[in-house]
């Protein structure tokens, strides 16, 4: 009898890249010559990204210029979770956050995915916040692979453990 191969298939992002991103950004806000003067600033505290700025095209600056550093350490915007500018006082405000592992509803819908859309035997188990996709075929585990690539959903997804 053939034995199962597997993978899993994960959302995680390297918190070292981001806190490079975090720090590139900060830098080239503190030197570019349309950042001075409008009290714009990027903040990491833990699991929150805090944007600064006393306007509201200047915040999102400052947004675009925290997504360009992410997107050139690797990191895929799908993971970052900004929320909309508001008023605090005298200056604006965006908070982000960086999204890691699958949430329910999103595995739920991975799941219904490669069911539908996947080659026949390929099994799909939510797992926590991952999924553990198995087959007989390594072939059809390949093409899953490529179909989940290829599909736009709105998380970033890994693929680990192939065995």
């Amino acid at each position: 009898m053939a034995s199962e191969s597997s993978f899993d298939v994960v959302s995680k992002v390297d918190t070292q890249e981001v806190a490079n991103a975090l720090n590139q950004a900060q830098k080239e806000i503190a030197q570019r010559y349309d950042f001075k003067g409008v009290g714009a600033e990027v903040d990491f505290s833990g699991e929150k990204i805090l944007m600064k700025a006393n306007s509201e095209e200047r915040v999102k600056a400052v947004l675009d210029v925290l997504q360009s550093k992410l997107v050139k350490r690797g990191i895929s915007l799908k993971s970052l979770d900004a929320g909309e500018p508001y008023a605090s006082g005298k200056e604006y405000r965006i908070e982000a956050s960086i999204k890691e592992g699958i949430a329910q509803d999103q595995a739920k819908k991975i799941s219904k995915l490669i069911r539908d859309e996947g080659p026949k035997g390929v099994k799909a188990q939510i797992q926590g916040d991952e999924l553990r996709v198995s087959s007989k075929s390594r072939d059809d585990l390949q093409s899953v692979m490529g179909m989940l690539k290829s599909a736009d959903l709105d998380v970033d997804l890994q693929f680990i453990n192939y065995r």
